[in-house]
C-alpha cells in the first residue's frame, strides 16, 4: 500500500467535544474515518490524546505532520506492517505521544483504503485480514440510560437515579428481522417513560425521564428493580429477547464498596445482586459487574453464574470491558483465571485495527464470545458494524436509537446483510 496523502481535521462527536476524523489519498481513491471517544474510560486504555481546552488540535497535527511525512515516504507490504510502524513511531506503551485517537483514525482509513483496493467490502476484507468467518452479531440495544451515561455524577448517590451505566435489550436474529423488533421495543419502552403521572401495567412509575449520552432513555426509578421488570414485561411481546446490562462498576467503587442508590455493597453482597437479577429477569449478560482490577471477584462471578446449581446455568455472559480494555495481553492474563466468558471490543480502547484484531483472536482462543461495540461520543463513521459482521461477533453494541450516528450503525448492518446475500 503506498498512501499520497493524509489530511486530519477536527470534528464535533454526539456530546459536541472535538474528535478526529482523517482522510487518506492514494492514486484515485480515497478513504476516511473519525474515532468516536469513550465517557466511562478504563485505566488500562490507550490514551485519547487531548489539548487542555479538550480540543485535539495536537491529535490533528500528530497525523498532517509527524505521520503523515513518515507514512508516505515509503510502501506497506500488509495493513499489519502499516500498523506497526505506526505503533513502533509512537514508541510509548499506551499510545500516549501521537495519541490512539491519532493512530487509530490513520489505521482505520487504512482498512478502508485496502478493502477499496482490493475491490471487496469492507467487512469483507475485515474477515480475510482476521481470519474469521463472518456472521450476523446479536443487537445490543441500549435502551435506557444511567450512571455517567445519564448525566449522574458518579461520586453522587440519590435515589431514583438508574445506577447501572447501561440496560440493553438483546435481540437475536438476521438483522432485517432484529432492527424492527428493537426499533418497536424502543419505541414501546418511550411511550411509557414519556406518560408523565400514568403507571404501566406493572405499577411503575418512571417519575422523569431525559435523554442519555448513548441515545436511550434515562428515566429514575425508586427501586433497583423497577426498570428491569418494565422490561420485562416488553420482551415477553417477543421470541429471542432478552435483557442485558453495563454495570460499569468502576464507576460506582468507592473506598472499598460499591455504591447504588445511597447504599453500600460488599463485592460478596453486590455478587448475590447479580445472581438475583439473573435468576429473576434471565439475564443475556452483565459487563463489568466489579472495578476493573477486580479480577478475583470477576472470576468468582463468571463461576457462580455458570454452575449447575443457577438455575440458568451456563448462559449468562460475564462481559470484560474495564477490566480487559481489548488489550491482548490483558485478555490472556483474564483468560488465564478464568475471571469472564466474553470481552468488549472497542478499537479506540487499544488504537490500531491490528491490536484490535489480535484481541479478538485471543477472546475466541479462549473459548469465549465477542460483542463489539461504540463509545458514547460517537460520530457518523460506520466501521464498529463492518467489524462486528466481519469477525463473527456474538453481538454488536450501538446504542438507541435516538441520535442518527448511533442509527447509522444499525442501517449499516442492513445494507452488510444484503451485501453478503447478494455475493
Amino acid at each position: 500500500m503506498h498512501i499520497d496523502r493524509i489530511e486530519a481535521k477536527s470534528i464535533l462527536d454526539t456530546r459536541g467535544r472535538p474528535t478526529i476524523e482523517t482522510t487518506l489519498f492514494s492514486g484515485t481513491l480515497e478513504a476516511t474515518a473519525s474515532v468516536p471517544s469513550g465517557k466511562s474510560t478504563g485505566k488500562h486504555e490507550a490514551l485519547e490524546l487531548r489539548d487542555a481546552d479538550d480540543s485535539v488540535a495536537q491529535a490533528i497535527k500528530n497525523v498532517n505532520g509527524e505521520i503523515a511525512t513518515a507514512i508516505t515516504e515509503r510502501d506497506f507490504n500488509s495493513l499489519d506492517e502499516l500498523d506497526n510502524f505506526l505503533i513502533s513511531l509512537d514508541g510509548t506503551p499506551n499510545k500516549s505521544r501521537l495519541g490512539a485517537n491519532a493512530i487509530l483514525s490513520v489505521s482505520i482509513a487504512a482498512m478502508r483504503l485496502s478493502a477499496l483496493q482490493e475491490n471487496m467490502p469492507l467487512w469483507q476484507a475485515i474477515a480475510k485480514r482476521a481470519g474469521t468467518t463472518p456472521s450476523t452479531p446479536r443487537l445490543f440495544v441500549n435502551v435506557m440510560n444511567g450512571g455517567a451515561h445519564a448525566g449522574f455524577p458518579s461520586n453522587k448517590f440519590g435515589t431514583g437515579k438508574l445506577p447501572f451505566q447501561e440496560y440493553l435489550l438483546v435481540v437475536e436474529g438476521k438483522t432485517s428481522e432484529t432492527f424492527p423488533i428493537a426499533q418497536e421495543l424502543f419505541a414501546k419502552l418511550g411511550e411509557l417513560l414519556w406518560k408523565p403521572g400514568v403507571h404501566n401495567n406493572c405499577g411503575r412509575l418512571a417519575s422523569t425521564t431525559s435523554m442519555g449520552d448513548e441515545g436511550g432513555y434515562a428515566p429514575t426509578f425508586d427501586t433497583l428493580e423497577k426498570p428491569f421488570e418494565l422490561l420485562a414485561e416488553l420482551v415477553k411481546e417477543f421470541p429471542n429477547t432478552s435483557i442485558a446490562i453495563d454495570a460499569a462498576a468502576s464507576e460506582l467503587f468507592h473506598d472499598g464498596v460499591y455504591q447504588l442508590l445511597g447504599k453500600s455493597y460488599s463485592p460478596d453482597e453486590l455478587a448475590a445482586i447479580y445472581r438475583e437479577l439473573v435468576e429473576r429477569f434471565s439475564l443475556h449478560s452483565i459487563e463489568d459487574p466489579f472495578a476493573e482490577n477486580a479480577g478475583t471477584d470477576f472470576a468468582k462471578l463468571t463461576a457462580t453464574l455458570n454452575s449447575p446449581s443457577t438455575p440458568l446455568g451456563a448462559t449468562t455472559l460475564v462481559v470484560g470491558d474495564d477490566l480487559t480494555v481489548t488489550n491482548p495481553a490483558r485478555i490472556i492474563e483474564a483468560a488465564k483465571n478464568k475471571e469472564i466468558n466474553a470481552v468488549l471490543i472497542k478499537p479506540n480502547q487499544i488504537g490500531t485495527v491490528k491490536e484490535a484484531l489480535e484481541a479478538v483472536r485471543e477472546t475466541y482462543n479462549a473459548g469465549w464470545e465477542v460483542v463489539a461495540s461504540h463509545r458514547s461520543g460517537e460520530t457518523s463513521d460506520t466501521f464498529i458494524a463492518d467489524f462486528a459482521y466481519g469477525i463473527g461477533a456474538h453481538g454488536l453494541k450501538a446504542g438507541g436509537f435516538a441520535q442518527p450516528e448511533r442509527l447509522v450503525k444499525y442501517e449499516r448492518l442492513l445494507a452488510i446483510e444484503h451485501e453478503a446475500e447478494t455475493r
